[in-house]
């Protein structure tokens, strides 16, 4: 007992002082939220290697979201099954014929460079459509004969421009497979992580939705809306259109008997993802159709293309990227840009779906202060009202007589 009484007697009076309940000098909520950012900063800088295919994987998934759900309904609801079955389709209607058609390119792509290289070996005189080119026709070659057509020029031309030679310009070629390669398994890794997309998509977005309604409490609601209302009208739509033109005008360009038309077809497509790109492709086409000669061939796929533009424009765009957002010509260029500096081929579609998110919540701001500001004269105005009708300044006040 005794050696109870002593443990549970007075306590030794601390060095520092007597112990005094102490306040964190961080919350544990706001210590939450900041250690949360540090692991998201963290995880971005150790696997910003997979951030591209998984952005890629993002927009792909919001776009094909709505024919993904209907796919769903009609096999009951599996989402595992759901999930493989879109990375099938993807496969077989979307990777498949581009890749054929990057095949047929770089075969088409690969004879240029034969040519270039007898041509820089042996020469070669000006070609007859850019010598009988009206009032430029005698400049053109000229400069032709000096820069192109005399032996070595080509490879002194791009010597001067590249700083490298016919030999250096091989050596890249060939370490271009390496980043073929590359582009290989970063398709690979978008292809696994949009079947992740597919199969948790749903449960992901609602912890989102809640996390982002702790956030931003009267904002999140429309601002999670808007983001795949626009992924979808914006990449389901211009690349959709784009597609569609890069073959409509391949064809064209086929029966126009154009050299390499798979090539120019995809250069075409690739153009119509920018405002103006596909009428100054066909143009360009049809004005060398006719400098070589082929008047009707010229005309005829100048006529096809004003047509075929003119119809996508005025049906098929408003009804693919009549969205709740439409990007001006700006956004659009500068998204391309520097999403194909920043991203490669893949920043052609990520690029202008950053821009149109940035656009599209600018605008719910210029919305919401609008709305605010409309609110503030709306109550000024009933509080002037409500005066006014509290001390009427001309209605008589009439008495009740009094009984006799």
């Amino acid at each position: 007992m005794s050696v109870n009484n002593s443990r549970k007697g007075p306590k030794e009076p601390r060095w520092l002082g007597p112990v005094v309940p102490r306040v964190a000098l961080i919350p544990p909520i706001s210590a939450a939220r900041w250690l949360l950012v540090l692991v998201a900063a963290a995880g971005i800088y150790f696997f910003h290697g997979f951030l591209v295919p998984v952005l890629a994987a993002l927009v792909i998934g919001f776009a094909s979201w709505p024919l993904y759900r209907e796919l769903l309904r009609r096999i009951g609801g599996n989402t595992t099954l759901g999930a493989s079955l879109a990375i099938i389709f993807i496969l077989t209607f979307l990777i498949v014929p581009i890749g054929i058609a990057i095949s047929y390119t770089i075969d088409e792509v690969r004879q240029w460079i034969v040519w270039a290289a007898e041509v820089n070996r042996f020469g070669a005189p000006p070609p007859a459509w850019i010598t009988g080119l009206p009032w430029i026709g005698e400049w053109v070659g000229v400069q032709w004969v000096e820069h192109v057509g005399s032996p070595g020029a080509i490879g002194g031309l791009i010597q001067l421009i590249s700083g490298a030679n016919i030999g250096n310009i091989y050596r890249a070629i060939v370490a271009a497979g390496g980043g073929a390669f590359h582009l290989l398994l970063m398709l690979l890794f978008m292809l696994i992580a949009l079947f992740f997309v597919y199969r948790d998509g749903a449960s992901f977005s609602q912890q989102i939705d809640l996390l982002g309604e702790r956030i931003f409490p009267t904002r999140w609601e429309r601002i999670s809306r808007v983001v795949p209302a626009t992924i979808s009208s914006t990449v389901t739509g211009q690349t959709l259109i784009a597609i569609g033109e890069g073959i409509v005008l391949g064809i064209a360009y086929y029966i126009a008997g154009v050299p390499s038309p798979v090539t120019l077809g995809v250069i075409t497509g690739i153009m119509a993802l920018i405002p103006g790109g596909a009428p100054l492709s066909f143009t360009l086409i049809s004005f060398y159709l006719v400098a070589n000669g082929s008047y009707v061939a010229g005309a005829g796929l100048f006529l096809w293309g004003t047509v075929e533009l003119f119809i996508v424009d005025k049906t098929l765009r408003p009804r693919l990227v009549g969205g709740p957002i439409k990007l001006p010509f700006l956004p659009t260029f500068f998204g391309l840009v520097g999403g194909v500096s920043t991203m490669g081929f893949l920043g052609l579609f990520i690029g202008p779906v950053l821009m149109a998110l940035i656009v599209s919540i600018w605008r719910e701001w210029i919305r919401e202060a609008k709305m605010a500001e409309s609110t503030e004269v709306e109550a000024a105005d009933f509080t002037r009202g409500s005066g006014a009708q509290e001390l009427p300044p001309e209605v008589p006040v009439v008495r009740k007589a009094s009984s006799p």
